[in-house]
């Protein structure tokens, strides 16, 4: 019985440990904050914490869920194989004074940092 109680032990932990998300890295600043538009909303927290809400086709689809890594394409969200990758088609710049990012071809507005 305790062995079986160690492995689960130890299971639960790794768990916990690949639920983390990975900080923002300083080199990524810039996607820290809330951006939205009319059909799409998206909070990256300095942490590494990510939620995601978009209306495309009369549904809803919604996405929260630590972030796993920055990629060439844009960056990933979730737990081992359980993840989505958002393309991002043009990193934040700022244009009359606010930011914009455009995500799976979705242009947005940074609300707030």
């Amino acid at each position: 019985m305790r062995h079986f109680t160690a492995i689960c032990i130890a299971l639960l932990f790794a768990l916990f440990l690949t639920a983390c998300g990975q900080p923002v890295p300083p080199e990524k600043a810039a996607y820290v904050g809330e951006w939205q538009n009319k059909s799409m909303y998206l909070l990256i927290t300095e942490d590494g914490s990510v939620s995601y809400q978009r209306l495309k086709n009369g549904g809803n689809v919604s996405v929260d869920g630590p972030l796993k890594e920055f990629t060439d394409e844009g960056f990933e969200v979730g737990i081992g194989p359980m993840s989505t990758t958002f393309v991002v088609n043009q990193a934040p710049f700022q244009q009359d004074g606010e930011w914009h990012m455009m995500v799976d071809d979705v242009l947005l507005i940074k609300t707030a940092d």
